[in-house]
Formats: structure tokens, sequence, C-alpha cells
């Protein structure tokens, strides 16, 4: 297929620049087979069953955004995948102005040395001193809101609690599993009382999601690995569930990806540790997942044609086409969707 064939027009006022405030206000679109139905948030737990199970990640945002100089140059650094101690793979602005044994220094007491550049624009930084390196990007970093919300408004103090979920535990990410910033204390509580149980595992998701696909062709993208973690004990318990005639319900695309990463053939979900660079698009077999909830995805991104495999691509431009027709705020801090393959 073509990347083209994943477009959409989407004006620019449907991206939405701040959360939902209190968080489970936000709208929830259902897709249901080839059914659209607008509904919202605290919806979910009647829309879902008794014995299913909401699957989150727990990875935690890291201030993974630098401003930095060498010498006279302007260097930014977003960084996307941990490699060691002190190590970082990283994006860089102006990358040409930096090379292989150049110091960037960040400000802050902090700089780092380019250790491997690739023709891509990425690096390998070491950072320097003895210092945590999270203790260095907590003083010289910020929250690395995506491009299309930190190239209309400055990131603030508000981002450090916005963009991150109620889950965030494992530190690594530096981008939000962003369908969990919906749920709250209250929305838990009403999905004990249904009897829906929920379950963690980690996906450092990496800036890697960002990236546009710049291939004509979907199957030339190439995917940037990220690191992820399910253990022994859960993952018996998300098999018991399916055994048992319950569904997994994922909650985030990446929550999805780590789930479909560590299963077999069957279904069966294996303990994982490492990295999966897993791409899905129309045409993949769903093992591990029954539903998916998740926010509302940029044209031509890897997202929206994970979306379109789980339902289908023609649904879901129908149903892309109704949230932005009725107002659905779209993109990390946008609203949510249900969907629920036949």
């Amino acid at each position: 297929m073509r990347v083209a064939d994943f477009d959409f027009d989407l004006p620019a006022e449907r991206i939405a620049l701040r959360p939902a405030r209190p968080r489970d206000s936000a709208r929830l679109l259902v897709v249901r087979g080839r059914d659209i139905s607008d509904h919202g948030v605290l919806d979910l737990p009647q829309l879902l069953n008794p014995g299913d199970v909401l699957v989150f990640n727990d990875t935690k945002v890291i201030p993974a955004q630098l401003e930095g100089r060498r010498g006279e140059a302007s260097i930014g650094a977003t960084l996307h995948k941990r490699e060691g101690p002190r190590e970082w793979q990283a994006f860089l602005r102006n990358a040409k102005r930096a090379r292989v044994g150049d110091t960037i220094d960040f400000g802050e007491s902090v700089a780092a040395s380019v250790i491997e550049k690739s023709e891509e624009g990425s690096a390998l930084l070491r950072f320097h001193g003895d210092e945590p390196v999270e203790l260095l990007l907590e003083r010289a970093g910020r929250m690395p809101l995506p491009p299309y919300i930190a190239s209309r408004r400055e990131v603030d103090e508000r981002d450090r609690q916005d963009y991150q979920t109620m889950f965030a535990r494992e530190e690594g990410a530096v981008a939000a599993p962003t369908a969990a910033l919906h749920f709250t204390d209250g929305l838990l509580e009403a999905f004990d009382a249904r009897g829906i149980g929920r379950e963690t595992l980690t996906l450092h998701v990496g800036a890697g999601t960002f990236l546009p696909v710049k291939s004509e062709k979907i199957e030339d993208h190439k995917m940037h690995a990220e690191w992820g973690c399910i253990d022994a004990a859960t993952a018996n318990r998300l098999n018991a569930v399916r055994d048992s005639g319950g569904r997994l319900v994922a909650v985030g695309t990446t929550s999805l990806r780590l789930l479909e990463s560590a299963a077999d053939e069957d279904g069966t979900i294996r303990p994982f540790e490492g990295d999966t660079a897993i791409f899905i698009t129309p045409g993949y077999r769903f093992k591990a997942i029954d539903a998916l909830i998740t926010n509302f995805h940029l044209p031509k991104s890897t997202l929206f044609m994970l979306v379109s495999a789980l339902m289908g691509l023609d649904v879901m431009k129908s149903a892309y086409e109704h949230a932005i027709e009725v107002g659905y705020r779209f993109y990390s801090y946008g609203d949510a969707s249900l969907l629920l393959p036949a």
C-alpha cells in the first residue's frame, strides 16, 4: 500500500493544545465493527464487559528536550532511546554543526559528547560527569511535547503534569502513552465496580513515534526500536483472562504494540524484555488484543496505519471524517476512541 492512502484533511483548529479538564471529561468515539457512535470517556465502564481487562503502559516521560550550543552553533537534541548508563540516542536539530568528538553544552552544568552519528540526523550522546543522567535532565531538559503542539505554544510547567499519565512509574519515555491521560481515580473506581480489571506493562515510547513516514510505500518505512518489558506473572494473568473468556483491551497503541510483540502465533503472551520495532499495517493478524482505546492520530502516520489495520482503512476514514465534522479534539491532548473490531 501507499502512504498516500492514509492521508486525510484535518483543520488546524481540531488539534488540542491542552488536555480536557477534568481528564475524564474528554469525548469518546466508539467504533464497533462498522458502526460509529458518540460517547464520553466516563461511559467506558458500561461500554466494556465484566471480566475484560485494561492493559496500561506505566512508562514515565522524562524531560528529554534539550537546547545547547557547540561553539557559536545552536543545537537542539531530543533523546529517544537509552543505550547505556550515560548514553542516549538523540535526534539533533542543526546536526551538521555537531561532529563526532564535539561537546554540546546544554547549560546548567550539563554537557554531552557526540560519540556516533547516522545519516538521518540521529546521534549517540554520552553525558559528562557522575550525576545520574535523570538528574541532569531534570535540571536542563524540558518536556518533549509533540511538534504539532510545541510549534504553536510554549512548553510550560503545566505540561510537567499534563503530559504524564496517572500510571507513570518507570522513567524512560520521551513521549506519553496518551490514551491513558484520560484516566482518573474516579474512573478506575467505576471499572472496579463493574468487574473490569487492569494490568500494566512498560514500553518506553521514543521520539520516533512523531517522525513522518517519508517513503512512498509503507513497506519501505523503517520503525525505530523501543524498549519494553512484560514480566512472567503479568503474562500469565493476561493469558488467564482470555482463557476465561475475557477480553484484553489495550489502552494506547504502545500497550498494543508490546502485547503483539510478545505474543506467539496462537495468541499466547510470553514474558518479554528487549527492543521491539513492530510495524503494524493493514493485513496484519492481531494475536493478543481484542480492543483498543486510543486518541486520534496524524494523517499518513504509522499509528493511523495501525488503527486501520485493526478496523479497516475505509472504516477509520469514515470515523475520522465524522470526528472532524462534529468537533472531536485530535492528537496527544485530544479526545479518545474505543475501537472494537467485528
